[in-house]
């Protein structure tokens, strides 16, 4: 079972279990937070696509940590014009361990007996 979810503009496909890096949230380490806005749900029976967000299914999470991201440098350059500009940045992010997708039925689809 999986679903994928929208946060800070991204969206991500998680299963329980994943650990996955997202923008930062406001929210202590070794807290869980709920991740409402499911966009897609799929287990072993059938795919629900939400238009756009699914009602009654949430993802909830586990904060690991908070961190920053590696350095882009950003450098710009005219030729010939002695125009050089240099700048960097690192992105916030917060790691999420995926715990449960919760309204979704998790029970396999029963075999038929083959002949």
């Amino acid at each position: 079972m999986y679903a994928v979810i929208e946060s800070g503009g991204k969206q991500y496909r998680v299963a329980p279990g994943d650990v996955i890096r997202v923008e930062r949230l406001e929210v202590a380490a070794g807290e869980s937070v709920d991740l409402k806005r499911s966009l897609l749900v799929a287990d072993v029976q059938d795919v629900r696509v939400g238009v756009p967000a699914i009602d009654g299914v949430s993802v909830t999470a586990k904060v690991r940590a908070h961190g920053r991201g590696d350095k882009i440098r950003i450098f710009k350059l005219r030729r010939r014009k002695n125009y050089r500009r240099h700048a960097g940045h690192r992105q916030d992010y917060t790691e999420l361990e995926i715990t449960q997708v919760a309204g979704v039925s998790s029970t396999p689809p029963k075999e038929s007996a083959v002949a």
